[in-house]
């Protein structure tokens, strides 16, 4: 069974920084892709980063000078470094992981989700 545990949101005042980690594990093949969404109260989820392949990253425009996503293979773990954070940044912060299982099964899997507040 893949799960991924997310950790390290919070709450954090307008210019302050947060770094968020996902790691998966269970029956693990390989990660074809692993990053980060978010969903804000009344808004649809959006990709904010994601690591895919061998590293090539893919950011949302609104995260592009800011956040970094970076992976640790060793681990199956995905960060998301935040900085200059915005109110507009205020989510619950998903990670998705897209894998092979040891079953030779593709699956897609969520993580449970951690809350951004940005707020002063």
């Amino acid at each position: 069974q893949v799960q991924l545990v997310e950790s390290g949101g919070g709450l954090v005042q307008p210019g302050g920084s947060l770094r968020l980690s996902c790691a998966a594990s269970g029956g693990i093949f390989r990660i074809n892709a692993m990053g980060w969404y978010r969903q804000a109260p009344g808004k649809e989820r959006e990709l904010v980063a994601i690591v895919i392949g061998a590293g090539n990253t893919n950011y949302a425009d609104s995260a592009k000078g800011r956040f970094t996503i970076s992976r640790d293979n060793a681990k199956n773990t995905v960060y998301l470094q935040m900085n200059s954070l915005k109110p507009e940044d205020t989510a619950v912060y998903y990670c998705k992981a897209v894998v092979v299982t040891t079953s030779y099964r593709d699956l897609v899997v969520w993580g449970q989700g951690t809350p951004v507040t940005v707020s002063s």
